[in-house]
């Protein structure tokens, strides 16, 4: 009997023991915890890729924006000194041999041979003549500018001719540059008793241009028979600015309408619509355009009218379809317009 009683009363001790609580979650509890997780933090994971991403794009289109500007601002530098600027008919026609239908689209890259410039790649937009000034202490090919001209500066005359690039290569962007063509006359050793001695030979490919012994009424029509010299050219062209952008003929959001009015102001009260597009078309430099750089030049003024569009989008190496131009994300397409007079003067 007391066996039985003290069996009852440790069973009953047992059962009245508290629990023991050991913690955790329940499933349940875990899973209600996941889904209000997912619910704040996706929306606050998409807030943040934004972020990130729009900086991303205003970073781009920043440094779009000043590179362009910088591009252009080289340019206008550069044709301040042209002593002449070809227009439509001077680039874009070959030298037929009568003045007044010859151009030199054939004595320039791509047509005459260059490095890197072929003529599926490498279009001619300006191209001009100017002075290319020598300080005396310059070098040139290990040469001293100073030896050949009693430590005098000098100057020679240079053909420069800018280009747009758009063949595909690891070092540049896929779509669109602006290269810069130069090649220019020989330094004259005036140091030497032989007349015309040469100090610093011309670029390969470079004949200097007499005005006296082309035909022709006008300086347009001289300049417009010049003829490279023997050999090809070995002068490649130096990448001005990367990142221009190219137009798509099968999109018609993909446009550049061009347009030179204000090259001309003083005259298109004097003529007709008509008779102003044609002048304009005629100014045009190139005809078809392919990208977002042309310009368009007055040779008898020697003004040009200088267009440059970027494309900061294609910086951040998307798909085609995301740096395509579209209306409604035009402020990543930065341009930049500028009016240059070439205030070089001619002294032959």
């Amino acid at each position: 009997m007391i066996r039985l009683l003290r069996t009852f009363l440790a069973h009953q001790l047992k059962t009245n023991k508290a629990k023991l609580n050991h913690g955790g979650f329940t499933l349940i509890e875990l899973l209600v915890a996941m889904i209000v997780a997912v619910l704040i933090i996706a929306p606050l994971l998409r807030f943040m890729i934004t972020i990130v991403d729009t900086d991303r794009k205003e970073q781009a289109k920043a440094t779009s924006e000043q590179e362009i500007q910088a591009a252009m601002d080289y340019i206008a530098r550069d044709l301040e000194q042209a002593v002449y600027i070809y227009d439509n008919s001077g680039v874009e026609r070959d030298n037929a041999g009568k003045p007044e239908e010859s151009g030199i689209r054939n004595q320039i890259p791509p047509i005459a041979a260059a490095p890197g410039c072929n003529t599926d790649n490498c279009q001619p937009v300006l191209v001009f003549w100017k002075r290319k000034y020598f300080d005396r202490t310059d070098t040139v090919d290990g040469k001293t500018i100073g030896d050949f001209t009693n430590e005098n500066d000098t100057f020679v005359y240079a053909l420069v001719a800018y280009y747009l690039i758009t063949d595909k290569n690891d070092t540049w962007s896929d779509i669109a540059r602006i290269g810069r063509f130069e090649v220019y006359d020989q330094v004259t050793d005036a140091t030497s008793t032989q007349p015309n001695a040469v100090g610093i030979p011309a670029s390969p490919g470079f004949q200097s241009f007499k005005l006296s012994d082309t035909s022709g009424s006008s300086l347009k029509e001289k300049l417009n028979q010049w003829t490279k010299g023997a050999g090809n050219y070995e002068t490649q062209a130096q990448i001005l600015v990367d990142y221009i952008d190219v137009i798509d003929e099968d999109d018609p959001n993909n446009k550049i309408e061009p347009g030179c009015p204000i090259v001309f102001p003083q005259e298109a009260p004097n003529l007709s619509q008509d008779e102003i597009q044609k002048k304009e078309e005629a100014l045009q430099v190139p005809s078809n355009l392919n990208g977002g750089f042309y310009a368009c030049v007055d040779a008898e003024k020697r003004i040009a009218q200088v267009f440059l569009r970027g494309n900061a989008l294609a910086r951040l190496k998307n798909k085609k379809e995301d740096y395509e131009y579209q209306p409604n994300r035009s402020s990543y397409f930065p341009t930049v317009t500028m009016q240059i007079e070439g205030r070089g003067s001619l002294g032959l």
